[in-house]
This record gives structure tokens, C-alpha cells and sequence, in this order.
């Protein structure tokens, strides 16, 4: 019998004969938030990524000035010609979201078309994401319900970044250094 096995033996020994009881569920599911993109454009700002809240149509453009001549990842699905194929010699990655939470300034990716592989999403310094206003949501809540918990998720809240001992900041430890946010409205 492993370790695990036994375990779970003993916890099923210690409940055997309890009651089943109904355990209310009535957990917070929306809020309103007046102003969706200003929040969540905030919130990112704070977490020391940079932001810049421009119209769609502009996106392609804007695009190309922050990008310029860096070796850019460019995942399949992503509506953008070229890329770069080499995560080794890449300078970043373009990606999109499939949802982004404006009470927390939480993006998340469920690695779809256009949002590249986690390892194109991790390994490069930086990290360029555009979001569309219709992608952002509340709460936490909202954006679960949106995802498909089949599919692999990363949940970036800002650069990578950690503390020392001495809490010391270090950024680009487990992931991009340089976060940079583009919002389509």
C-alpha cells in the first residue's frame, strides 16, 4: 500500500458513518464595476507592467512602434504576420488573453489560438498582451466561468517577480521581466 493509498484509507476510517451535510454555496459571483477597462488599466499599472489603453485600430500600429525590430514570438492564431520560431534567441512574445480581471489586474491564458505555448509565454524577457475591453471581467468569479478548466491556464499578475531574503525585489525570475499591456477598446 503507498503512502497516498493509506492515507486515504484512513481519512475514509475517520468519516465512515458521518453525516452527509449541505454546504451552502452562495459565494460572491458578479460585481458591477463602473468602468472596467480604467480598473483593470490601474490595477496592471500597479503591478509595475506598462500600459497603454488605445483604440483597436490603432493596435496594429502601436504594435509595431513597441515591438520595432526585436525577434518576436508570434503564436499561431495571433493576427500579425511574421514571427519568430526561436524561443532561445527571441526577444518576447506577442500574445493575446482569453480573459483579463479588472478587480485584480489578472490576465489569463488559456493557451489558445493566439496566446502561444506556456513556454513561449515564460521563458522570453518580455511579454507584450493585448487585451480586448470585451475580455475583461469583474471578479475572479467571472473570468472562472469563462474558462474551460480542461485547458492549460496561467494567471499573470504583472512581471515576474519575487523577493530575496533581505525582500529585495528581483524581477524576471519565473517569467518575463518586462510585462506590457495593450488594451483595444
Amino acid at each position: 500500500m503507498s503512502a497516498r493509498d493509506e492515507i486515504l484509507a484512513r481519512i475514509g476510517r475517520a468519516v465512515a458513518g458521518a453525516q452527509d451535510v449541505d454546504i451552502p454555496r452562495g459565494y460572491r459571483t458578479t460585481q458591477r464595476v463602473d468602468d472596467l477597462v480604467g480598473l483593470f488599466a490601474e490595477r496592471v499599472d500597479d503591478y509595475r507592467a506598462i500600459v497603454h489603453v488605445i483604440p483597436e485600430a490603432d493596435v496594429p500600429g502601436r504594435i509595431d512602434e513597441l515591438t520595432g525590430d526585436r525577434r518576436m514570438i508570434v503564436p499561431d492564431g495571433f493576427d500579425r504576420a511574421g514571427g519568430w520560431s526561436d524561443l532561445g534567441t527571441s526577444d518576447g512574445v506577442i500574445t493575446g488573453c482569453a480573459v483579463a480581471v479588472a478587480e485584480t489586474g489578472t490576465i489569463v491564458l488559456d493557451h489558445g489560438p493566439g496566446q502561444g505555448t506556456r513556454a513561449q509565454t515564460l521563458v522570453p524577457d518580455y511579454h507584450l498582451c493585448v487585451v480586448r475591453a470585451a475580455q475583461i471581467v469583474a471578479g475572479v468569479p467571472e473570468a472562472v466561468a469563462r474558462l474551460d478548466p480542461s485547458r492549460p491556464l496561467t494567471w499573470i499578475s504583472g512581471p515576474s517577480a519575487t523577493s530575496d531574503i533581505e525582500l529585495n525585489r528581483v524581477e524576471g525570475v519565473h517569467g518575463p521581466r518586462t510585462l506590457e499591456v495593450i488594451i483595444s477598446t
